[in-house]
Formats: structure tokens, C-alpha cells, sequence
């Protein structure tokens, strides 16, 4: 039951730990959550994989620590490692540099600090092994030692002040909602809804609308109409799985605004502004154009799977294009470079933080690549996609 009530890793405040191989950054992670988490050897280059643990640092909150391997691996499977180690990067909202202070700082060293403050990523230096430095370094934030704990608590504190969650509180529709609203959600449960549970975006969503004491009522597509009959006033919003936009686009009234999870998760996420600018991209490709559909998820791909089957169906028949190429990526994967693809279309991103998502679609803005997600794509290829952003009356101004 506790794992139910955990803040999700996508709601984190995610701290990577770099370094070079043998500075003790896996002792450190484990001296810092208090646990076993990182496997810790004298043999250089011991971590291969990124190791994330959950923990709460007050005042921050919820974060995520990751270990990631070191900075200076070797070799063609070192390569990857470091690429790996920089990949973490584009999902880090604060980052631990820890060097050895009994080697003091390389040339690897700074030329990680120098790209983690290019990117904007609060910092903090830590000089690791103080218990055998016979030396103090001017550029050292805070002097620790994993092996004996001297300074890890002042490495916390320091942490909770540098890496302070945003003062603003986001919220996914809270904002826009009174208390006693009511708000309709359209949650199909077919083949493709995981068992037992909803999936993430409908429980965020009902706990925000919970949140400003408005009412929910959640109910599956066919049960709609008679949802609505049952209403004595209409709802301030009907919210839907944007794989039934079409079912439902009908049956909902003009007057009522109707939006998806998806577009919610857009908007929280960040990216959709970018998302309606991009969705345009899908009248302008030709036949033999790579479209790469990317999930932030890795869940089990069923028959009727919305980002490998649905999505590709219906741009073949919106564009009457059938030689159109679709490429696929889950989870942490992304492609390091966009060439060669003419449209990126994502998920809603509800398994990634926000900064990772604001790093995919600048990655598509930087190569020029045209960047939507699922939502916008299927509300625009359903014809309703002005009527989907009516919560967000800025980006209809662009449309018109």
C-alpha cells in the first residue's frame, strides 16, 4: 500500500551524481540515502548503469538521486557509459560534481561542470574522501567523506537550498476549476487499460480536481450520454482519453469544453505550445517521410496499442499517404540526433520530468524538426482542434 502512495519518479526533483570512475560518488549516494543502493568496489568503473533511488530531502521534498557511471570511462563500452552519464543530464533539475580531493580536479572534471552549468542545471562541488585530503580547494562547495559521514549533512542542507523545488505549484487542471465544479472523465477500460488501476494521468488528474474541492465523475465512453443526462447542470469540462475523441466529439455539447489527458499533461509538462505549432507538419508529409512516435513509458504493447498501431493508422488515412516510414522509442530512449525525421510525435510524457520533456522538444526546435504529441494530433486529425485548447485561450489566439 505505501508504494501506491508514492510521489511518482516524473514528480521529483531529480539530482544526478557525476564524476570520474573511483571519486566515490556511489559511496556518497549510498551515505546520502543511507542505504546499500550503489554497488562500491576500489576497481575502477564498478557502476555501469545509472542507479536511481527515491528519498525526501526537506525542504525540497520528493527527489530522485541517481548514480551514473564515470565521466572518464574507457574504451567503446566506456563510450557508451558516457554517453549514457550525459544522457542523465537532460532530466536533471540540480546535479553532485563529486571529485576526489585527494586527485583534486581534472580536466574531465571541468569540462563536466562547464557543460552542466551550460545547460542551466543548478550545481553543487563536492570534494569527496575529505578523511584522507591533505589539502582544502577553493573551488570545492562542500569537503565530505562517504566513509565516514563528515559532511554529508551539510551536503544536504546545502542541497535543499540550491535544489529548492519551484515555488510555483503547478497544477494539471486545478487552476482552472471553482470549488464545486463537476468534471466529467471519459476512462476506457479495454484491452489496453492496465488491470486493476488507471493509469497515471487519470489518477493525477482526479486528485488535482479533488484537490480544489471541485466533483468528479468518472465513467467509460459508452456511459457518457447518460452521464451527462444525469447532470442537473452541465459540467465545467469533460476530460477524455484522446483515443476516443471521435466517439465522443459528438455527444458532448458545443458550450462544454472538452480536452484530454494528454493535453493536460502537455500544458503541465510544458511542451504545448510547441505541440500545436508542430501538429501542422502532419498535412505536409510525403510519401516515404519518417515519423518517430516516442513513449516516456515501456508498458506491454497490446494489438490495438495507441502509439505503434492507432496513431500510424489514422495519419495514413488523414494523409491518404501509405508509404509513410513510423520509427519507435520507450522510455529513457530518445535519438540523440532528429536528422532524417520529417515529424516527432510523444506521448504526454506522464513517466518523464519536465525538464526532459522541455529537452525533447528542444532538441526537435533545434534541428527543425516538427514536434506534437498524441493528444494534439488526434484532436486535430478529429477536426476539434480549437475546441480542445478552450482552457487555454493564448494558443487559440495563434490559431486563428
Amino acid at each position: 500500500m505505501a508504494e501506491m502512495n508514492q510521489t511518482p519518479s516524473s514528480e521529483r526533483v531529480h539530482i544526478g551524481v557525476f564524476g570520474r570512475r573511483n571519486a566515490g560518488k556511489s559511496s556518497l549516494v549510498n551515505a546520502l540515502t543511507g542505504q546499500e543502493i550503489s554497488v562500491v568496489s576500489p576497481v575502477a568503473g564498478t557502476t555501469t548503469d545509472p542507479v536511481s533511488k527515491a528519498m525526501e530531502i526537506l525542504p525540497i521534498g520528493p527527489v530522485l538521486i541517481i548514480d551514473t557511471p564515470g565521466i572518464d570511462d574507457e574504451g567503446e563500452l566506456g563510450e557508451m557509459r558516457v554517453r549514457t552519464t550525459m544522457r542523465i543530464l537532460n532530466k536533471c533539475d540540480g546535479a553532485l560534481l563529486v571529485v576526489d580531493a585527494a586527485r583534486g580536479f581534472s580536466t574531465s572534471d571541468r569540462e563536466t561542470l562547464e557543460l552542466i552549468k551550460r545547460r542551466g542545471i543548478p550545481v553543487i562541488t563536492v570534494f569527496n574522501k575529505s578523511d584522507v585530503a591533505s589539502a582544502r580547494d577553493a573551488e570545492c562547495d562542500v569537503y565530505v567523506s562517504a566513509a565516514t559521514g563528515e559532511g554529508v549533512e551539510k551536503l544536504r542542507e546545502l542541497m535543499a537550498k540550491r535544489f529548492k523545488a519551484s515555488s510555483e505549484e503547478k497544477r494539471i487542471i486545478g487552476d482552472r476549476l471553482s470549488a464545486g465544479d463537476t468534471v466529467v472523465l471519459v476512462t476506457p477500460i479495454d484491452a489496453s487499460a492496465p488491470k486493476g488501476r488507471l493509469i497515471l494521468p487519470q489518477v493525477q488528474t482526479i486528485r488535482d480536481i479533488l484537490d480544489s474541492h471541485a466533483m468528479v465523475y468518472t465513467v467509460q465512453p459508452e456511459e457518457l450520454p447518460s452521464a451527462l443526462a444525469n447532470l442537473k447542470t452541465p459540467p465545467r469540462a469533460v476530460i477524455v482519453d484522446s483515443q476516443v475523441f471521435g466517439k465522443v466529439k459528438d455527444t458532448v455539447p458545443e458550450e462544454i469544453p472538452l480536452c484530454s489527458f494528454s493535453i493536460l499533461m502537455a500544458a503541465y509538462k510544458g511542451i504545448l505550445a510547441g505541440a500545436v505549432e508542430g501538429v501542422a507538419a502532419i498535412e505536409k508529409l510525403r510519401d516515404g517521410a519518417n515519423i518517430l512516435v516516442s513513449e516516456g513509458c515501456t508498458h506491454h504493447r497490446q494489438c490495438e496499442d495507441i502509439g505503434t498501431v492507432k496513431i500510424p493508422a489514422m495519419i495514413r488515412r488523414h494523409t491518404g499517404k501509405s508509404d509513410l516510414n513510423f520509427h519507435f522509442t520507450s522510455g529513457g530512449g530518445f535519438p540523440e540526433s532528429l536528422d532524417g525525421y520529417d515529424l516527432v510525435i510523444h506521448c504526454g510524457g506522464c513517466m518523464l520530468n519536465e525538464r526532459e520533456m522541455r529537452y525533447r522538444g528542444k532538441c526537435a526546435a533545434d534541428e527543425g524538426v516538427p514536434f506534437t504529441n498524441y493528444g494534439i494530433a488526434l484532436a486535430y486529425m478529429n477536426g476539434i482542434l480549437k475546441r480542445s485548447l478552450s482552457f487555454f485561450p493564448e494558443l487559440l489566439e495563434k490559431l486563428k
